[in-house]
């Protein structure tokens, strides 16, 4: 095949020395429009696993990249005049000239053409070509001209961003934080061979600006860095090989994302993207090198499968992009998060924390690094962490004991008001759908005993109503009468005398979204109409079906309405309060009635409860405040929100911050972060912990302690949760429906033998952590060979 790889990076360069070596018929040209040397950047890092894929593609040029590693196995902070170390990271750089260099040898070696100082405007220039790459970066004009095909998604990031280097060498990778008069700075520093290594300094854009920095040349810009870096460089100076880009050095991130990565051109040549023309990755997890060349090993480990002739292009390009499409994606993802920590770092974590937990956010920023695989990477650094975090939270008398393992964090105490929960997990309120008329039965009763029973410190019972009308279903319980008093009181009171957890009351009223069938009988479903129970009149903030043609229609809430409903939620409050309920949430999320007043995809009121957010959040204060006012000011109360709508034109978690300070200033203790349901059209990104950003923001940004929940399944998620500090409590749902001892479970699990059991059950509690030690010390030899993995997606 005769190929053309338009772009000479390490996408393009790689490609070509591999697909040589798979056949060395195959006429293959590299253009490029710099000269040999000239390149953007100074260092660039990979992980061992790509090594080891490098080694098993072609053991030259793996070798001789190799030899020209600088290696480095520990991240520094410097931060608050403090310097915190963390090791077992494993890192590798080599300065990006000398990897193209290795990679242009290795091509000329093979018989690659090279051809340099060469613009490429159009892939229709090489009519003669069987494949185009299109590894022409991250502005590629092949992807620009054929966007309609490509369907390229980019979006620019708001940070600023300079890539300098340094004469000077870091022995870790080191960040390094300094607060201005205008905002915070940045600076991600490390080695890339023995003598110089990589500076890339970093500040959101309000923050350039306002230095000035926006007008400054490339000289001014670099002497700012180094005056405001002088400590860390320690009199090196920083320099700069942009000298070829005009105007400032300044850049700002641009993550791309295309939906098809390749097509065939009027010319009959079939054209792929590579590299940063089809994918980029933020450089704070620094993976975009690694994905450039293991987009090359794909391509040719497909046409090494499929066959290289031009007649199998369709099919082996067909199947690169499908192989590579969800490793891609996760990468991205995992860089959007880091990427989106060092956006707001100076306006939420900066200022709020302390340098332990700095540190400790600081690494576990893409939400791919636990806090078991911290463990792992450095067991020292992470129990200093755990006895620090721990220090905060436990006796002075818990505090003096070290001989024992440290407290992981999901099991130090937590204490807001009067009360103390003995650890950081909470039940989350699930509708059980098991209640007659109202009224909690014995289910209910061995349903939340079991999960007080099973090692929880809060459970919170399933959304409670404070009307008839206001129930989902037929089967949800309701406080508005003697005989559902009594039961809850039986409840509480069996929860209080056989275990140490805590109960707490969910009070909320369905709105739109009432009147309902039984979870199993068709979810959002209205009642049949000739079935044995009635259907009932629905309101809402404004009229509105909440699926289309199928939900009745709700009716718009009167203001005398309201005021029989806000009477309703303030009666049900004072009947949980003699039931002996620890805790109270206000259920204002999910699209139910208070909901519906908050997202302006539900309120379209044009009264005073309409229009912006601080009028229709006028109703659910006005609730809130009344309960507040009988609730026993000794115990708390939280507020559940949906943090964002997932739709167009809804709450965004922006809003969030806002509805989280308006609760707080009405005497709220925590706000319980979901969110979505409030439309059918939503459009959720699910994956692990999807919705603890929100209770992160929410935390840091309104200064109010926050609730995470949302696919929090296991032991590892809620220590990150909570050790980071990006919530105070984790709500643990679907986890709790299959094992009503999770929490006692995930304690052995982990290692951790010092909680309690309730007498009855002690005898098992030896034989399940004896049988986790087992099966632990049967995988840590598999562990071991899979560290490399572990410490490549940092």
């Amino acid at each position: 095949m005769r190929i053309v790889c338009v772009g000479g990076g390490p996408a393009g360069l790689y490609f070509a020395l591999l697909m040589k070596r798979l056949d060395p018929r195959h006429h293959i040209t590299v253009v490029e429009r710099n000269r040999p040397y000239d390149t953007f950047g100074w260092g660039v890092v990979f992980s061992d696993a790509t090594m080891d894929t490098m080694r098993r593609w072609d053991r030259e040029t793996a070798d001789a990249i190799e030899a020209a590693f600088a290696h480095w196995d520990d991240i520094e902070l410097r931060f608050k005049g403090r310097r915190i170390r963390s090791g077992g990271h494993g890192f590798v750089g080599i300065g990006r000239k000398h990897l193209l260099n290795l990679l242009q040898a290795r091509c000329e070696a093979l018989g690659v053409e090279l051809r340099f100082e060469q613009e490429v405007d159009s892939d229709l220039d090489f009519p003669d070509a069987d494949l185009i790459i299109a590894s022409d970066g991250i502005n590629s004009k092949i992807r620009t001209a054929y966007a309609e095909h490509f369907r390229p998604d980019i979006v620019v990031r708001p940070n600023r961003f300079i890539w300098l280097g340094t004469p000077r060498r870091f022995e870790a990778f080191t960040f390094d934080f300094r607060r201005t008069e205008h905002g915070w700075f940045q600076a991600h520093i490390y080695q890339f061979d023995a003598e110089t290594s990589t500076c890339i300094v970093e500040c959101p854009e309000h923050v350039w600006r306002a230095h000035g920095l926006d007008e400054a040349d490339q000289d001014t810009s670099v002497a700012f860095c180094e005056q405001l870096f002088a400590e860390t460089l320690d009199g090196s100076p920083l320099l700069t090989n942009s000298r070829h880009l005009r105007g400032s050095a300044w850049l700002n991130f641009q993550r791309v994302v295309c939906e098809q990565w390749w097509l065939q051109n009027a010319n009959g040549s079939h054209v792929v993207l590579m590299g940063d023309a089809v994918h980029t990755a933020h450089f704070a997890i620094g993976s975009g090198t690694k994905l450039a060349l293991e987009d090359a090993v794909e391509l040719v480990r497909q046409f090494q499968r499929l066959g290289d002739e031009p007649a199998q292009l369709p099919t082996v390009l067909a199947a690169f992009q499908e192989a590579r499409r969800i490793e891609t994606l996760r990468i991205q993802n995992a860089a959007w998060n880091a990427m989106e920590w060092f956006e707001v770092c100076g306006a939420r974590y900066c200022d709020q924390l302390e340098p332990e937990q700095f540190m400790y956010s600081l690494l576990t920023r893409s939400q791919r690094i636990s806090h078991e695989n911290l463990r792992v990477r450095d067991r020292a650094w992470l129990e200093g962490y755990e006895r620090w975090f721990a220090a905060r939270r436990l006796s002075p008398a818990q505090n003096a004991d070290e001989s024992h393992a440290p407290t992981p964090p999901m099991f130090t105490p937590y204490t807001v008001r009067s009360v103390t929960l003995k650890n950081r997990v909470m039940v989350s309120p699930m509708a059980q759908y098991m209640a007659v008329h109202g009224v909690p039965g014995d289910f209910h009763l061995i349903h939340l005993g079991a999960r007080a029973l099973g090692g929880a410190a809060l459970i919170m019972a399933e959304m409670t109503c404070p009307s008839p009308e206001a129930r989902i279903t037929p089967g949800c319980p309701g406080l508005w009468n003697d005989e559902q008093q009594a039961a809850w009181t039986r409840i509480v009171d069996f929860v209080h005398r056989h275990s140490d957890a805590r109960m707490a009351l969910q009070l909320g009223h369905s709105g739109a979204k009432g009147s309902t069938r039984r979870g199993w009988d068709g979810i959002d479903l209205p009642l049949p109409d000739d079935g044995p129970e009635s259907n009932w009149r629905l309101v809402s903030a404004s009229p509105q079906q909440y699926l289309a043609g199928v939900s009745a229609v709700a009716h718009e809430i009167t203001r005398d309405e309201m005021t029989v409903v806000r009477d309703q939620f303030v009666a049900s409050a004072r009947r949980a309060a003699a039931a002996g309920f620890d805790w109270l949430e206000l259920h204002c999320a999910h699209g139910y009635l208070l909901s519906s007043f908050i997202s302006p995809l539900t309120n379209q009121r044009r009264d005073e409860y309409g229009g912006p957010l601080e009028h229709r959040l006028r109703y659910p204060l006005e609730v809130f405040t009344a309960i507040r006012a009988v609730w026993p000011d000794h115990l708390p109360m939280s507020v559940r929100i949906s943090a964002h709508d997932w739709v167009e034109g809804g709450i965004t978690p922006a809003d969030a911050v806002h509805i989280a300070r308006a609760f707080k200033n009405a005497g709220a203790d925590l706000i319980d972060c979901s969110s979505g349901q409030v439309t059918s059209r939503e459009k959720p990104t699910y994956g692990r912990m999807y919705q603890t950003p929100f209770a992160d923001r929410i935390r840091q940004e309104a200064g109010i302690d926050t609730i995470a929940v949302g696919a929090i399944s296991e032991a590892d998620h809620v220590n990150s949760i909570i050790a980071a500090g990006r919530a105070d409590l984790c709500a643990v749902a679907r986890p709790h429906l299959a094992n009503p001892a999770w929490t006692l479970t995930e304690a052995a699990r982990i290692g951790y033998t010092a909680i309690d059991w309730p007498n009855p059950y002690l005898r098992g509690k030896p034989q399940l952590e004896a049988g986790f030690a087992r099966a632990q010390a049967a995988a840590a030899p598999a562990a071991a060979d899979g560290f490399d993995v572990l410490r490549s997606t940092a």
